[in-house]
């Protein structure tokens, strides 16, 4: 699917993490049109990290021109295998996201700094998908964001498949693709040691917020502010 035509703009692609589907940007991308950018969700499986990977390459790959893609937590690691070797992707844009190296799993990137809260609030279903505890939910993800959209987040939770975060990139698109970072500083479910030491690595701008894992509910217009920050810094 394309975007309408948005001029010099580069069009931003949204990918969203686990347990949520393209509508958790909900808030950010009316704040990027309005400014003249052509934006769109990508709306994922979660099925598998490949078919993650598929999906979002498709999206990239039908953009005609300049493409910022942005990934939010598990959509980092997605757009930074999706986004490999595409010469239209101009900056890659992490929302306190994983940002893997070669042959590097989610779950071995989450192991370096310890458990989470967010490791004690997984449900896995009897075909291997996981939930968080409808409970947990506000407390491990969205803890900033008022109680009635966070009781609406937790309820409309999309599952992911247990094996995708055992996925890996085989080339990441930041070794040639310019980066930015955004810290969410009270994060619940990846801790924010472990996003700093991603986005050193990296090489990526760093900008850090005190928010909760879902800084695109509760600070939409920060991380809108960092996409076309991106979005201006790589603009031909």
């Amino acid at each position: 699917m394309k975007t309408k035509d948005t001029g010099d703009n580069p069009v931003v692609v949204l990918v969203h993490g686990a347990f949520a589907d393209g509508s958790s940007w909900r808030h950010v991308i009316p704040l990027l049109e309005q400014d003249g950018y052509g934006v769109i969700a990508v709306q994922n499986p979660l099925t598998s990290f490949a078919d993650d990977v598929a999906t979002t390459k498709r999206v990239i790959d039908a953009q005609k021109g300049p493409v910022v893609a942005v990934g939010h937590s598990y959509g980092g690691a997605v757009i930074t295998s999706a986004a490999a070797g595409n010469p239209h992707v101009k900056a890659l844009v992490y929302v306190a996201a994983f940002a893997p190296d070669a042959g590097e799993k989610i779950n071995e990137l989450l192991a370096k700094y310890g458990p989470t809260p967010l490791d004690a609030a997984l449900v896995p279903d009897a075909a291997g998908f996981l939930y968080i505890d409808r409970a947990k939910f506000r407390e491990v993800v969205a803890k900033d964001v008022s109680l009635a959209e966070a009781r609406v987040m937790a309820a409309t939770q999309k599952p992911i498949a247990g094996a995708a975060f055992g996925g890996s990139v085989d080339t990441p698109a930041w070794k040639t693709i310019p980066s930015w970072y955004l810290v969410a500083q009270e994060d619940q479910a990846i801790k924010p040691e472990l996003q700093r030491f991603m986005a050193k690595r990296i090489g990526a701008h760093m900008t850090e917020i005190k928010s909760s894992h879902a800084p695109f509910t509760s600070r939409p217009k920060e991380v809108a502010k960092l996409i076309k920050e991106a979005a201006s810094a790589v603009a031909t």
